[in-house]
């Protein structure tokens, strides 16, 4: 019986192919850790100009609070006044959370991930 020998078959072919599977693979990795990498920087950023917001906003919420409070005759109105204000925006919030707030950011996410480069 003879054996069959394929004719395409050239020394160190499935070496090479080993090689190139493992050279794929490890492009896979590095273009995940890049994408990874730049959600996480651009998250990052995006919470730091929050942090700087937010803390405008609390000390600007406290004159508001005081000044109100001022005008009405006593400091904890305004402060009464500024929290129902605040209440009332957490509500709607709440009510439209999905579309004002999820949507947005699943599609921020999925945007910086397949986003090409260039």
């Amino acid at each position: 019986m003879e054996t069959e020998t394929i004719p395409f078959e050239e020394p160190g072919l499935f070496e090479k192919a080993g090689e190139y599977a493992e050279t794929h693979i490890a492009l896979l990795k590095l273009k995940a850790i890049d994408k990874g990498a730049e959600v996480i920087a651009s998250l990052v950023t995006r919470l730091v100009v929050l942090f700087f917001l937010i803390t405008f906003i609390v000390i600007l919420n406290i004159g508001l609070a005081l000044w109100i409070g001022a005008l009405l005759g006593e400091a904890f109105y305004g402060f009464f006044a500024i929290a129902g204000f605040y209440g009332v925006i957490a509500l709607l919030v709440y009510s439209f959370r999905n579309k004002w707030l999820k949507t947005p950011v699943n599609d921020l996410i999925v945007r910086k991930i397949l986003k090409p480069k260039l």
